[in-house]
């Protein structure tokens, strides 16, 4: 099985180590990506995947989109959107939205990967819940409760968790979960953002 992925370095690096079968490519930009023909199947794991169009393809197409859905940008169902943001690649476990078949669980078995198909809408679940976790965080912050490496801190010893709200910010990136919360206030005003994430997103 031969699979052409486009994204940064990490995310690269995350996907190919899931399979030693696979002949892995990497496309150097969209054009690239969009113009193969050869892959059996393709990943896109850039923030913007979704705004992308896969209209020439009929093959399984994976793309990184946890705040856009598959119906608001008309993709065809070939293609499948999961949450790829760092770190989440290597989870057991993926999210993802849209009509599974038999060539796209072909891909997933040949990864290792087991997945539970939800709902064609923005966040998913773990996104949702982590970005609430970490704006809570600029929260407590912003009102000057503690300090970004005390609630890390208290965070992963309190709560087990693997990383702290600060470290998961940074890790996944603060664009992403300010657009994802953005996003979800629209319809329920808790996911609202912080006026200091809001900040370091650059919205402010």
């Amino acid at each position: 099985m031969r699979i052409l992925v486009l994204g940064k370095e990490q995310a690269f690096l995350d996907l190919i180590q899931l399979s030693s079968s696979i002949k892995w490519l990497r496309a150097d930009d969209f054009t690239s990506f969009d113009n193969d023909e050869i892959a059996d199947a393709y990943f896109n794991l850039l923030d913007n995947a979704a705004l992308e169009s896969y209209s020439n393809k009929k093959k399984p197409i994976f793309i990184n989109s946890v705040s856009y859905t598959l119906i608001e940008c008309n993709h065809s169902e070939n293609v499948i959107r999961f949450n790829g943001w760092n770190g989440f690649i290597k989870r057991e476990l993926w999210e993802m939205s849209g009509k599974i078949n038999h060539a796209h669980e072909e891909v997933l078995n040949t990864l290792g990967k087991k997945y539970v198909n939800l709902p064609d809408e923005p966040g998913f679940i773990s996104p949702r819940v982590i970005s609430m976790i970490v704006n809570e965080a600029f929260f407590a912050k912003q009102e000057n409760i503690s300090t970004e490496e005390e609630i890390d801190i208290a965070m992963k010893l309190g709560t087990n968790y693997p990383k702290g709200p600060f470290e998961w910010e940074k890790e996944i990136g603060t664009k992403n979960i300010y657009f994802l919360l953005n996003t979800l206030s629209q319809i329920d005003p808790r996911y609202k953002p912080s006026n200091l994430l809001e900040s370091k997103a650059g919205e402010k």
